[in-house]
């Protein structure tokens, strides 16, 4: 029989505990799965015999935790315990489901989850997800699993995604692959916010374009994010090389190279950033990864910190950004034209494109933050490329930038750069390639280290000064006149409260 002893943890007190209450308990699940791979362990989950709530509110209770009731009337709670680092530590306890602890397990999602340690580090393997994890095999429990629960369609990919990082040849079993499509179409019938929190999860992961694939191989991707079926087979004019569907996956895929590139690999301070290895499915060369790592990796400390922000709890700036990859050119399907010399066109599909992905969005119950963060995204993903075409980028022209995309600047000059990359791959050009360097690394020097005489310099005047100093009532007036003002802030021609209001008295006297 094979024993495990896990790492460091609750589980002793945990045992202990159970063992007071006369309880049985066993650790179930991801924490096995982990210790068997030799992962560190995140996930605490207990299977009890009895009255989980109550061991769950006495370990929070002796452990000094947090006790939060997830389900009352199917025994599961949550002990929330923060560790001497500052970590948060989640403990989930549950009632089995069944008889005895063989039924639980048979009623979980996947063998390599349906495992249990008990209190003398015994593992217990009914489905044999011991061999299927040595094998990276994603098999399911029972042929009924997804009818069970749909949203584990797309845990199946996940979990594939996830076992890939340890073993090159982690594939879901045949036989859960077909029973897969067999059920797809009930992850229509799952909330969307459980679609929406097991489809980031595996967006997020490393490799999300072959992520993404995978779920189109399934079926599982249009009933996800329907918008993408659209992007299929619509052509594009060179230097575009692909359909739009595949240059979406090919953005995805160098998006992540580019916030690789720019944020290193951590070096300590004073040490030349260098790019990791660069993704492969756009073709770019590799020296482009080098440009970016040496014209912008000076705004690692800063981009790191940037995209380490929380949009909503659990996701961040830089899943967003990914997402908005996933859905920057959505808009091109409903505008495409063509002229008579055969060339196709999009003409607005930045802001028809940001309307769709928002739509899209609040399907899938994200937060008015995050919806808003979209449509500044998709909208505005052009913009950098605009700029390149100008002979010089002015301190106007960055006050407008950045007043049109907010705190998303940063994020679309990297969507930018991954934009022209995907799209030009072994075909880069480099005075473009070098143009639209030169643009990302201004727009980032102004957003880092100038960020109050360019980005948002502090009001020079009131609302109340200008009708006070010009006899102006309130209204529209009055905002437009202080935004012209701070405009002529940030391109540094007035600098004073005087020479502002002498800029006013000029413009209401031209009006």
């Amino acid at each position: 029989m094979t024993t495990l002893h896990l790492p460091d943890g609750p589980w002793e007190a945990v045992h202990r505990i159970a063992h007071q209450l006369g309880r049985r308990v066993w650790v179930v699940g991801g924490a096995v799965r982990d210790g068997l791979l030799g992962r560190p362990v995140h996930d605490w989950d207990f299977a009890v015999d009895r009255d989980a709530l109550r061991l769950a509110r006495a370990v929070a209770d002796t452990l000094d935790g947090a006790y939060f009731p997830l389900d009352e009337e199917r025994g599961t709670g949550r002990v929330v315990l923060t560790e001497a680092d500052g970590a948060r530590l989640e403990l989930d306890f549950a009632l089995l489901r069944g008889a005895d602890l063989e039924a639980d397990l048979f009623a979980r999602d996947f063998s390599i989850n349906a495992l249990a340690l008990d209190d003398g580090g015994n593992l217990v393997d009914p489905t044999g997800g011991q061999a299927d994890l040595a094998a990276g095999r994603i098999c399911v429990t029972h042929a009924g699993a997804f009818r069970d629960d749909p949203v584990r369609l797309l845990r199946a990919v996940r979990m594939e995604a996830e076992l890939s990082t340890t073993t090159e040849t982690a594939h879901i079993d045949p036989q859960t692959g077909t029973w897969m499509q067999r059920d797809v179409a009930l992850l229509a019938l799952s909330s969307p916010e459980r679609v929406r929190d097991e489809f980031v999860r595996l967006l997020a992961l490393p490799g999300a374009a072959r992520h993404l694939q995978r779920l189109d191989e399934f079926g599982l991707l249009v009933h996800t994010v329907p918008e993408m079926e659209s992007l299929k087979g619509v052509a594009q004019s060179p230097p575009h090389r692909f359909d739009v569907w595949q240059h979406t996956l090919l953005i995805v895929d160098t998006l992540e190279g580019v916030l690789s590139a720019v944020m290193g690999k951590g070096e300590p301070e004073g040490k030349p950033n260098r790019a990791a290895d660069p993704p492969t499915l756009a073709g770019a060369p590799r020296a482009a990864w080098g440009d970016i790592a040496r014209t912008l990796g000076q705004f690692a400390p800063d981009v790191r910190a940037h995209f380490g922000v929380e949009v909503t709890t659990g996701r961040d700036r830089a899943l967003l950004l990914k997402l908005a990859a996933l859905l920057h050119d959505v808009g091109k399907p409903a505008t495409q034209s063509q002229d008579e010399d055969g060339c196709f066109h999009f003409y607005n599909h930045e802001p028809v494109g940001a309307q769709i992905a928002a739509a899209r969005l609040q399907e899938l119950r994200f937060s008015r933050d995050e919806i808003e963060r979209m449509r500044v995204l998709v909208g505005q993903h052009l913009r950098p490329a605009h700029l390149a075409r100008a002979e010089r980028v002015t301190r106007r022209a960055i006050y407008r930038y950045f007043r049109a995309t907010g705190c998303a600047g940063v994020d679309v000059v990297l969507l930018s750069l991954a934009d022209h990359l995907a799209t030009w791959g072994p075909n880069l050009q480099e005075e473009r390639w070098t143009r639209r360097l030169e643009v990302a690394q201004t727009l980032l020097t102004h957003c880092f280290e100038h960020y109050e005489e360019t980005v948002n310099p502090p009001p020079l005047l009131s609302g109340n000064d200008l009708m006070t100093a010009l006899a102006l009532e309130s209204g529209p007036r009055i905002g437009r006149l202080l935004e012209t003002i701070r405009e002529a802030q940030a391109a540094g021609e007035i600098s004073t409260r005087e020479e502002a209001l002498n800029l006013a008295r000029r413009l209401v006297r031209s009006r």
